[in-house]
């Protein structure tokens, strides 16, 4: 049940003579800027995003909405599970990318189907099984667990069955204005073909064929398959040479000293020709580096954690936004910005971007490019001061513990 405490000030007009009973409120101590809420509101939103009641002094100008939470989202049930979406409808600035969030049952499928945008696949959790045929007729299987990916490409057809365990995934398609309701459906492509066509395309009477569907089925319950190697049925054409899926235990690493990141891009998915990705985990007391990207705008998921995120749109325009698990963020291309772990565990989100490659200017790097004295000009400090930054000698993306100490509320 949503709080809408109201809050009732005692006589007097500054916050020391307020009865607030410790609930958050738009003050920033540092400067006395604000007051306090007196409601209605909603307080559990505001214990979520501490960023948004009291933005950080550096904050300045409007930048739109980058954050939404897929429990905002409306949830489409189905028998044998459910779908919900964060398309540019829920959130505007997304206009390279949307996601849907997808739950089967064991044995339950995402029907055969296809469609106009490439779908890029991550397993959240649980196994299912895969398959699609490429434009050559060259077939693909294969099972995924938990941190698998998949790709198709647009116009590829392909299925989705949840395996033993049941499934919950993440898809994310090379167009924000992306909607689940508009896939092209085997069901409800062969509901809408005369029963005469579809008979003589199959070569069968139209008796033969009385069960098939009148509507779609989308999503619908069935019994959990046997092993691949019991089921496949191989085309003539063979296998397609480059794997539809990437098993993230061969993504190679890259260590900080404050978490790690995998990048898979077509360097290592090849299969991957619009999407890349790079899965990120940040320790608590961590931050990502000082960053942007040159090529696209940055989709995020966000499945484990708390964190913040400054971003920096030029001309003074600087927001915080406040992130936790099921949460979806957007940076703008080329726009600076950080993430720091606010919480008590490990943040694991994922960077998605509508670019085969993967790529990221580090502002480190960016610094130790230059002669010495060309940064000590623009920062007003000494050659010496510049010479002991931490112009850091590892490969991109960097995670650091944040010496400043992360808020933790």
């Amino acid at each position: 049940m949503t709080d809408t405490t109201r809050v009732e000030p005692s006589t007097g007009a500054g916050t020391d003579s307020v009865q607030t009973d410790n609930l958050p409120q738009p003050f920033r101590e540092a400067d006395g800027k604000g007051w306090i809420d007196l409601g209605p509101r909603d307080i559990w939103r505001d214990k979520e995003n501490p960023d948004m009641l009291v933005p950080p002094p550096r904050d300045g100008g409007v930048l739109p909405n980058c954050r939404f939470s897929f429990s905002d989202a409306h949830q489409r049930l189905q028998p044998g599970g459910w779908t919900r979406e964060v398309t540019n409808r829920e959130l505007p600035i997304s206009t390279d990318l949307a996601g849907v969030n997808m739950c089967l049952q064991p044995g339950a499928y995402r029907e055969l189907h296809w469609h106009k945008e490439a779908e890029w696949g991550f397993m959240i959790t649980g196994n299912a099984r895969v398959t699609a045929i490429d434009e050559k007729g060259r077939y693909f299987i294969d099972d995924v667990v938990a941190g698998d990916l998949w790709n198709f490409e647009a116009g590829l057809p392909h299925s989705i069955q949840g395996l033993d365990q049941g499934c919950e995934f993440l898809l994310v398609f090379s167009d924000g204005d992306f909607s689940e309701y508009n896939t092209f459906l085997l069901s409800d492509w062969f509901a809408h073909v005369p029963r005469d066509v579809l008979a003589a395309n199959l070569k069968r009477d139209v008796a033969d064929i009385s069960s098939f569907p009148q509507d779609e089925k989308y999503i619908f319950k069935a019994e959990v398959p046997g092993p691949i190697s019991e089921v496949q049925r191989p085309t003539p054409e063979g296998r397609v040479p480059d794997m539809f899926s990437f098993h993230m235990e061969t993504a190679t690493p890259i260590v900080s000293e404050a978490g790690t990141v995998r990048i898979v891009d077509e360097n290592v998915f090849p299969a991957a020709k619009t999407i890349s990705a790079a899965f990120v985990e940040i320790e608590p007391g961590g931050m990502r580096e000082l960053h942007w990207h040159p090529s696209g705008s940055e989709w995020q998921y966000w499945v484990q954690g708390r964190g913040k995120m400054t971003i920096f749109d030029s001309g003074g325009i600087a927001r915080t936004f406040n992130y936790q698990a099921g949460d979806v963020g957007v940076v703008p291309r080329v726009a600076g910005h950080y993430v720091q772990n606010i919480g008590d565990e490990r943040i694991v989100y994922l960077e998605v971007f509508k670019n085969p490659q993967y790529s990221e200017v580090s502002a480190n790097k960016w610094l130790a490019s230059n002669p010495a004295y060309i940064v000590a000009d623009h920062l007003n400090v000494s050659t010496d001061f510049v010479e002991s930054m931490p112009m850091n000698e590892k490969p991109s993306p960097v995670i650091w513990y944040d010496q400043s100490k992360v808020r933790k509320g």
